[in-house]
């Protein structure tokens, strides 16, 4: 796998530096449109509805059209000079029950692979999480958007999972839903015997996509019989490259002090063992280890992205 984006979880005054993984990938037979008769691919040229004119991709806007018809023209320039967001942290904001999140809200998932100097506060984090029961929602800037996302464990990995906008989610209007509709107990009963009949334990693996499979036999069946055109070669070249390194941390400290923030936040009193004192403005320490030697911890500082 290649890593798609680079930068740290932040938790109180804890950073874990990740590097983020696809999860997913989709394996459908793609199809090109080519010519019945030679194979030829189809092209599309630009054209405008207004004069019928071809129109070069640099003379191409983006355009927004208003509830009432009216269109607002939006040029590059425009665009460019909105606010980004390109910070590089995964900012952690609550920690909730993983049962309150509606699974209608998951969207993309991505794998954390902590660097190998941050091994143990990733661990913390997802032992934490998954002795709790609960996720983490998070902000990140993702392809320069901000994203909602929530951080969950799935086995020994951190994973994060973008998570739709509430507007995103579409309410079921539908009428009969709202009609009483009388259940007899034996209905009941027949219906619940039907269900522990065919109860068993989920294993995605003995699933296949039938439909996937019928049209790569049928293309290698072609193939074997020779029923074949020499196709034009397509290029695509992509590349990335991901490096990092680590500092030596005070993680208990660190724990001990987003604590003492989080409940003064909400207006409880810290337990009063001794040790760090909490500093409302401390900005969040990289937590990493590293095998260095005993020796006063880093005053290097992360800087937060505004």
């Amino acid at each position: 796998m290649r890593a798609i984006w680079k930068g740290a979880v932040s938790f109180g005054l804890v950073n874990v530096p990740v590097r983020v993984y696809a999860a997913t990938g989709t394996k459908d037979v793609s199809f090109h449109q080519v010519h019945a008769a030679d194979g030829g691919r189809i092209r599309y040229q630009r054209t405008c509805s207004v004069d019928g004119e071809p129109v070069a991709y640099g003379d191409i806007a983006k355009g927004y059209e208003t509830d009432d018809g009216d269109l607002v023209v939006l040029s590059d320039a425009d665009l460019a000079a909105l606010p980004l967001a390109t910070g590089r942290e995964i900012e952690v904001v609550e920690f909730v029950p993983e049962a309150q999140v509606d699974p209608l809200m998951y969207d993309k998932a991505y794998y954390l692979e902590p660097d190998r100097t941050a091994a143990k506060p990733y661990a913390l984090l997802r032992e934490a999480l998954a002795r709790t029961e609960r996720v983490a929602v998070v902000k990140v800037a993702l392809r320069q958007r901000e994203t909602l996302a929530v951080l969950r464990v799935r086995g020994n990995v951190i994973c994060l999972q973008t998570v739709l906008w509430p507007d995103e989610v579409r309410e079921p209007e539908f009428e009969v839903l709202g009609a009483d509709v009388a259940l007899k107990p034996a209905e009941m009963a027949m219906a619940a015997s039907l269900v522990e009949s065919l109860a068993a334990d989920f294993d995605p693996t003995q699933y296949a996509d039938g439909y996937r499979e019928a049209v790569r036999a049928l293309v290698e069946e072609k193939i074997a019989s020779g029923d074949v055109r020499r196709a034009p070669a397509v290029s695509d070249g992509s590349g990335a490259g991901e490096d990092g390194d680590g500092e030596v941390v005070d993680l208990l400290a660190a724990l001990r002090r987003s604590v003492e923030r989080a409940k003064a936040r909400r207006g409880e009193t810290a337990d009063g063992g001794g040790g760090d004192g909490a500093s409302g403005g401390s900005e969040p320490v990289p937590a990493r280890s590293t095998t260095r030697g005993r020796g006063a911890p880093t005053k290097k500082k992360t800087t937060k992205s505004a």
